[in-house]
């Protein structure tokens, strides 16, 4: 009988695991005649790690041993070279995987993107799609590379099969305090991505205010960054991340039938600026791994601005569900929101001067949203898709007093304490700001 025990002394005490005892502890967590791991034993193991660290080999071997507990998924061999993938590690309006995604179909590639749900006060892609009605996030593998052939790319949730072991571990850490662990964070993003059967990698790490509270500055993102490049590597994943900055909500629009209604309209060629250049920079590099010397970044935007990703959307949302006429009015409507849910109410809050934006405060705009209900403030809380938040400025815009900064998209009242979070996150100045770069860092 395995000691598991003594593995939990071992990693609380600060020693290094071997590479058979991290492989032993993750098998006994499945379910069958070797499961010998009860839910005590993992919250210590993962205390531990928390409390220890893992160093870069045993972080491997963990993020390994987390997709050799289920299925890996594998493609046809003319595929080989051209099956990517991107993920994001989740910020305040991020709806790059809904452009991304298309866009890289458009440019020959197969994208098997395994997606999730919001977490915490970041968005979900899953839940963003569903939004738009008969989307099915539930697919087969079958039917994941069926839309692969046809489409080229699909957003879809972890199946049953793909990496247990995490969904045993993350929902022990959601309750134990052990989320924000850099090797524990690492495990749980690659071995997803691992089982896809991917041949590149490009990762978002966000860094700032409406980041992860262990991607607050980019010396923090910056070591999470490594960590996920070097296990995406040490699992045979051509893998590259950047660094992006998060102190303001990516686009104009918060909350999830607005990002849809975002996403459209970007790949429309109609789109906030940062939204595609953050789409253009990621997919630029992923396409520069896989077939270098083409000017990745070019092509990204020569599919976006000639229409092919945005046909290669509306294929993805027909082969995921929706129905035809549907996705084909969402694709070419000029207000992709009025093909959506929409809230009950719209309000517009006033700039208090005139002046300059020099900030809006990305995290104070995801807890609002999610307050209004487009978030989960507990695990398998019902979603409201149309509420939201519609941004009129951005940092930089020049303003005048009393002009309208943003529109609450929202059922029933807007309270006092959710008015006051908003007057609170725009901070207006004399001085116009230097608006730069969301990319931060390239790693390595």
């Amino acid at each position: 009988m395995t000691d598991i025990p003594r593995l939990i002394e071992k990693k609380r005490d600060g020693k290094c695991l071997e590479d058979d005892e991290i492989r032993t502890f993750i098998n006994g967590l499945l379910p069958g005649p070797n499961k010998c791991v009860d839910d005590g034993q993992l919250g210590a193991m993962l205390m531990a790690i928390y409390l220890k660290k893992m160093n870069d080999r045993e972080t491997t071997v963990l993020t390994k041993a987390m997709r050799d507990s289920g299925e890996v998924l594998s493609w046809p061999q003319e595929w080989k070279g051209k099956v990517v993938d991107k993920h994001s590690t989740g910020g305040v309006g991020d709806k790059v995987s809904l452009v991304l995604a298309p866009a890289l179909a458009a440019c020959g590639m197969k994208v098997p993107m395994i997606s999730g749900r919001g977490l915490g006060h970041t968005g979900g892609t899953l839940d963003k799609l569903e939004s738009v009605p008969g989307y099915n996030v539930s697919l087969s593998k079958e039917q994941i590379e069926s839309a692969l052939h046809h489409v080229g790319c699909v957003i879809a949730g972890q199946t049953a099969n793909i990496a247990p072991a995490d969904k045993r571990m993350y929902a022990c850490r959601d309750v134990t305090a052990t989320v924000d662990d850099i090797s524990l964070v690492t495990g749980s993003i690659i071995c997803k991505k691992a089982a896809e059967g991917i041949d590149a990698l490009i990762m978002d790490v966000k860094c700032g205010e409406g980041a992860w509270p262990i991607c607050s500055n980019v010396e923090d993102a910056s070591k999470l960054a490594k960590c996920l490049v070097a296990a995406g590597i040490g699992l045979g994943i051509n893998t590259v991340a950047l660094v992006t900055q998060m102190d303001a909500p990516l686009g104009r629009a918060v909350g999830n039938a607005l990002e849809v209604a975002e996403s459209v309209r970007c790949l429309q060629n109609k789109g906030p600026a940062d939204l595609l250049d953050i789409v253009s920079e990621l997919g630029g590099e992923l396409l520069d791994l896989v077939q270098p010397g083409q000017d990745g970044k070019a092509r990204i935007k020569s599919v976006v601005r000639d229409g092919r990703a945005l046909k290669k959307f509306q294929e993805m949302l027909n082969a995921q569900g929706v129905d035809s006429q549907l996705a084909q009015k969402l694709c070419s409507s000029v207000n992709p929101l009025s093909e959506l849910c929409q809230a009950e109410h719209k309000t517009e809050l006033k700039c208090p001067t005139k002046g300059y934006v020099i900030k809006l405060d990305a995290m104070n705009c995801a807890l609002v949203t999610r307050d209004l209900g487009g978030g989960r403030m507990v695990a398998g809380q019902q979603l409201n898709h149309a509420v939201g938040l519609e941004l009129l400025v951005e940092v930089g815009s020049e303003v005048e007093q009393g002009q309208s900064w943003v529109r609450v998209h929202h059922d029933g009242e807007l309270t006092a304490q959710l008015r006051k979070t908003l007057d609170n996150s725009v901070t207006i100045s004399s001085t116009k700001p230097e608006v730069k770069s969301r990319v931060l860092r390239k790693i390595p």
